[in-house]
């Protein structure tokens, strides 16, 4: 397989210019490609999916009858970042989480920024994230969002764009850590001739991020990684994360509430927990405070956060923030509590709740993406350009229904990545997804990501649920240079 017949067909490539020529940080890997003999990147291709299967590194895929649980697919050539596109999405990023932690610590106390009309107070207190019994609360150190994952794109003229923001349970991080293992097996020579950020120190870092946010007092916190079980779709990622930090992975039937503080039924007797990384929804945490069915959740769970017995990431309300109708107001949001403007540009974006902007997107739905305000995964969206009539009047009936449920933005011409197909490389849409961690004392974003691709031509739809799949993410070195001949030789035959 070789780039020689490679068409970036008039997008925005993160290999090749629009001359097809190497952008820079990528020439190594294309020759070192090039040079393969016949068939052996499918070789490789084959033995990264064989040990991604071994691995049980997996998904759910819910409604799925015939098989609910498969591989993430995985592509061997890589998205190269260079360092100085990191180096301003890094700060870009950090200036985001900063304001939007803000917001939240404001709008569960003193709600200056609605009194103030920045925002609707409709909006933020309609929305589906927005929890009653979280007014009042008060995280350690103030932070509300400890993990993050902000969705990035691409568009046709080579800038990035923030499309959304996950803020509750972000998912996937688990995947750039195996997918980095995968590459460096694959091409170790050229990975480290190419001189890319690592990434393998993120579950020493989030579990930094987890002991630093302990109530006061604690000298050794005993940290837990809390699952709603094997059946959820990233149950995988879970386990995953518990063991690279080499803490226990728990249900709620092994915790309780003891004189006022969160224990863990262990086989040595009742032990105190101090920190729990939560994977499961506000609404299953507490029967008290939430839903009173919740079978997954820990009765007086909120209490004890209350009194500062316990400390929870990410903090229970984080999703007020990430409504995909408050995503609208994020730059006014940065401007309003850091005095600065949005270092990364949000996604145009029409709301429809304003009665200007909804009949444009009724009269515009051909052309844009409509987006549900609380769906994820790429489910409650309609794709324009992709649509048909009756698909579109359906939407119309819905938008018209519940316009405070419904956003649409404009159908992004997203950056591609080839992919190999068959014998052959073409290009696909991918998105980046990296991650951010929060603690009292610093922000910490991952160099680089998850780069999820459309695997299917044409889509824009990078989601695994709908038949994407993920890529390994390079994020050049400042200080990095070109390869010598050396390594590459060295590289033949591995």
């Amino acid at each position: 397989m070789k780039f020689d017949d490679y068409k970036t067909e008039g997008f925005y490539d993160e290999l090749f210019d629009s001359q097809g020529i190497p952008r820079p940080g990528a020439d190594l890997l294309i020759e070192r490609i090039n040079a393969l003999p016949e068939a052996e990147l499918q070789r490789r291709q084959k033995a990264a999916e064989s040990s991604l299967l071994n691995l049980g590194i997996t998904f759910n895929v819910y409604g799925n009858e015939s098989q609910t649980e498969k591989i993430f697919p995985f592509d061997m050539v890589p998205r190269i970042i260079q360092a100085k596109e990191w180096q301003i999405l890094e700060p870009g990023l950090k200036q985001r989480i900063k304001a939007l932690n803000c917001f939240i610590d404001d709008v569960y106390n003193d709600q200056k920024i609605l009194k103030d009309k920045i925002i609707p107070a409709d909006l933020v207190l309609s929305a589906d994230g927005f929890r009653k019994p979280c007014i009042g609360l008060k995280p350690p150190g103030g932070v509300w969002c400890h993990i993050t994952g902000t969705d990035l794109v691409r568009g046709g003229d080579g800038e990035f764009y923030v499309l959304e923001d996950n803020l509750r349970c972000p998912s996937g991080v688990s995947y750039v850590l195996e997918n980095r293992l995968l590459m460096k097996r694959t091409f170790p020579m050229v990975f480290d001739a190419c001189s890319v950020q690592p990434v393998n120190e993120y579950p020493n870092r989030l579990l930094d991020m987890l002991q630093e946010i302990a109530p006061q007092g604690v000298r050794s916190p005993v940290v837990v990684v809390w699952t709603p079980g094997i059946y959820n779709s990233a149950y995988f990622e879970h386990s995953f994360l518990a063991q690279q930090m080499g803490v226990p992975l728990v249900e709620g039937s092994d915790l309780l509430i003891h004189r006022g503080e969160v224990m863990m039924r262990t086989t040595k007797g009742l032990e105190r927990v101090d920190v729990i990384y939560r994977r499961i929804d506000d609404d299953f945490m507490d029967p008290k405070s939430f839903r009173a069915d919740s079978l997954l959740g820990v009765p007086g769970l909120m209490e004890a956060y209350r009194q500062g017995k316990v400390a929870l990431a990410n903090a229970p309300g984080t999703g007020v923030a990430d409504d995909k109708a408050v995503y609208a107001y994020v730059p006014d949001i940065i401007r309003y509590y850091l005095d600065e403007d949005p270092i990364i540009r949000n996604v145009e974006t029409f709301a429809c709740w304003r009665e200007d902007e909804c009949r444009y997107v009724l009269e515009n739905l051909d052309k844009l993406v409509v987006k549900a305000v609380n769906e994820s995964g790429g489910y409650g969206m309609l794709v324009g350009p992709h649509s048909t009539k009756e698909e579109q009047r359906e939407f119309a009936k819905r938008i018209k229904a519940s316009p405070r449920t419904y956003i649409a933005q404009p159908t992004l011409d997203l950056s591609r990545v080839p992919v190999m197909v068959e014998n052959h490389f073409e290009g696909r849409h991918v998105d980046l997804r990296p991650y951010i961690l929060y603690s009292n004392k610093e922000i910490y974003v991952m160099p680089g990501g998850l780069t999820r691709v459309a695997l299917k031509k044409g889509s824009l739809v990078v989601n695994s649920s709908q038949g994407g799949g993920s890529k390994d993410t390079w994020v050049m070195n400042a200080e990095g240079g070109p390869a010598s001949e050396l390594s590459v030789q060295k590289e033949e035959g591995l």
